[in-house]
């Protein structure tokens, strides 16, 4: 049966380590699509750490933008994260938001027509305040515009508050 969840907060409100759990208690094989780029060596050393850390498991994924492209029906399938795959379509896209706004969506829906459970990660951005820098304040509504999308679509929404899960939805 097909499912959405989403889980939000800020940075390390606990939301990974909630969303795995949630992952393991579902599944005793979960997939973990992993969004980010490698942006330099600290990084790419962030990500192993992460790999071996998740343990054998969960079937890894690293997809930068195409979700869609992975068939998945009957796993549960957790995308971590929903900001960090709007910052690969922001950057290709030129930070053209309506641009970023529209592939993005388009993806997110032919990904979740699949008949599987997915948990998306994500950040709550826009809480810190309004940004000096154009190109920040551009990125934050495309979060926040994306994140009520997700939600408006998801089956459950949950806010974490130092490590503490709130349902929301």
């Amino acid at each position: 049966m097909k499912q959405i969840i989403l889980i939000t907060g800020g940075s390390r409100s606990g939301k990974s380590s909630y969303a795995e759990r949630l992952a393991l208690s579902l599944s005793a094989n979960p997939v973990y699509i992993a969004t980010s780029r490698i942006w330099d060596e600290e990084f790419r050393q962030r990500v192993v750490r992460h790999q071996e850390h998740r343990g054998k498991e969960w079937t890894n994924i690293e997809e930068e933008k195409a979700l869609s492209r992975h068939p998945l029906e009957k796993r549960v399938v957790l995308i971590d994260c929903v900001t960090l795959w709007c910052t690969n379509f922001f950057f290709d896209l030129e930070s053209d938001v309506d641009k970023s706004l529209e592939a993005i969506k388009q993806e997110f829906d032919l990904f979740t027509e699949q008949d599987a459970t997915f948990i998306f990660v994500t950040n709550e951005i826009g809480m810190g305040g309004v940004s000096e820098n154009e190109i920040q304040r551009k990125f934050t509504d495309l979060q926040g515009w994306i994140n009520q999308y997700i939600a408006q679509n998801a089956d459950q929404v949950v806010f974490m508050v130092s490590g503490i899960p709130m349902k929301i939805k």
